[in-house]
């Protein structure tokens, strides 16, 4: 008789649960992956729209930053509502809603109308925090961290409008098809998503699982929010303003930055943009797995430090320290800085988990929501500093002191603890001499 024991057969009702976690994941990806294409959109189409209307560079910079607040200041909400009512109502719902004004945004004619559409369109970006209340009520702890780090690859979104954006703005002929019943030049993006958007809306409603899970069904409101006045909330929220907001500011302005330094065309600048977002998107679920076996801490301060390098040089004026980056080597250190921000990010929503377990949704909301404002003050930062200094760096400066102010915070955290675990391994009278 074999010495083995036999691998236990897993029930019919976990069997149940394990498949229908996978197809939340994958529909709360695939939506997630859509609409954060929509919700960034306006970092390609508007260039063209800039071109077309006469906007200044501050209010390009606006355009795209009334989306990101639109898509930050709720998702607070946006998660203890899921928690309450389940994400398969709320991603349908949303996905329907955002598809009409991401239509009449090919319809708009002046800066005004833009503006209040964005602000409309924005309601995409709270997608992340409905995705992430969905997939932590069905996934055990010790799968959250690669769930959640693979839901939030759905960051990649933002490289699809940069990579195909520019190519249907080239191909689809300005005068539009079937007689200009459908725009074209740029007009036809937000067309073309508002069709993706409600078609992705009947696949949650009819391809998730019938009977969705809702943990924070009865439970009052006030007891949810309650962990928000932890300190450790406040600290996760700045972590998450430097892998998240600033990644969401550097998406909208690095297509931008290659054209102006480096005198590129729309079509190669998005295209080095993407070499960016795709590190900062695709490797969310390695993120999450390393952070499952080594833990968050750890993963934070490799992220911490390989960003600060890669920010340190990209800060320095052109011909410091006797070099000037060409666009290789900038595109290089920019996509470190890619691959810090996908790691980092899932690492920061691994901490959640760890220290609220029962509170996912409202902490996560709030992580999310500050970190994603970051993406709203980031780029205004960007252009007004910019305008005031006449530095191209910018950006790399306001991300390098955030790195460093960020790493400093976790280290002086991480000393408190070692000094208390020390104090804990004295004798008695040792701790008090």
């Amino acid at each position: 008789m074999s010495s083995l024991s036999p691998t236990p057969i897993p029930s019919a009702t976990e069997a149940a649960d394990t498949a229908g976690a996978l197809r939340v994941l994958t529909l709360s990806t695939t939506a997630f992956t859509l609409l954060f294409a929509v919700w960034l959109m306006f970092a390609v189409i508007g260039i063209p729209i800039q071109q077309e209307l006469g906007l200044t560079d501050v209010q390009f910079f606006w355009l795209g930053a009334i989306a990101i607040l639109s898509g930050s200041i709720w998702r607070l909400a946006f998660g203890i509502l899921t928690d309450r009512v389940g994400g398969k109502v709320m991603f349908t719902g949303l996905l329907l809603f955002t598809a009409i004004p991401t239509y009449f945004v090919s319809q708009a004619t002046s800066f005004s109308e833009l503006m209040v559409l964005a602000v409309l369109v924005g309601l995409a970006g709270n997608s992340f925090n409905v995705g992430i209340s969905w997939n932590s009520a069905w996934f055990p702890k010790h799968r959250q961290g690669v769930a959640l780090g693979t839901f939030g690859a759905g960051n990649v979104g933002a490289s699809v409008t940069k990579m195909f954006g520019p190519l249907l703005i080239a191909v689809v002929p300005a005068a539009g098809v079937a007689g200009g019943l459908i725009p074209g030049g740029w007009r036809f993006v937000p067309v073309l998503y508002a069709v993706l958007l409600i078609a992705m809306a009947a696949a949650v409603w009819f391809l998730a699982p019938k009977f969705d899970r809702k943990p924070g069904k009865g439970r009052p409101v006030i007891e949810m929010l309650r962990p928000l006045r932890d300190v450790r909330v406040w600290r996760f929220s700045l972590y998450y303003v430097v892998v998240f907001g600033a990644y969401v500011a550097l998406s909208l302005a690095l297509p931008k930055y290659f054209m102006a330094v480096y005198q590129l065309d729309l079509g190669i600048a998005a295209l080095l943009a993407a070499l960016f977002i795709f590190p900062a998107s695709l490797l969310r679920p390695l993120g999450g797995w390393m952070s499952d076996k080594y833990g968050a801490r750890v993963v934070m301060y490799a992220v911490f430090a390989l960003m600060t390098f890669a920010a340190g040089l990209l800060a320095l004026p052109a011909g410091a320290l006797g070099f000037t980056l060409d666009v290789w080597s900038f595109t290089a250190l920019v996509f470190l800085i890619g691959v810090g921000m996908g790691v980092g990010k899932a690492a920061v929503f691994k901490y959640i988990p760890d220290y609220f377990p029962k509170d996912v949704a409202a902490v996560g909301g709030l992580v999310g929501l500050l970190g994603a404002l970051g993406g709203f003050v980031l780029p205004l930062m960007f252009g007004y500093l910019k305008v005031w200094t006449g530095m191209v760096q910018t950006p790399f400066v306001v991300l390098f002191a955030l790195v460093t102010v960020s790493f400093l915070w976790l280290h002086v955290v991480v000393l408190g603890i070692k000094r208390k675990e020390a104090r804990n391994e004295m004798p008695a009278d040792a701790v008090t001499a």
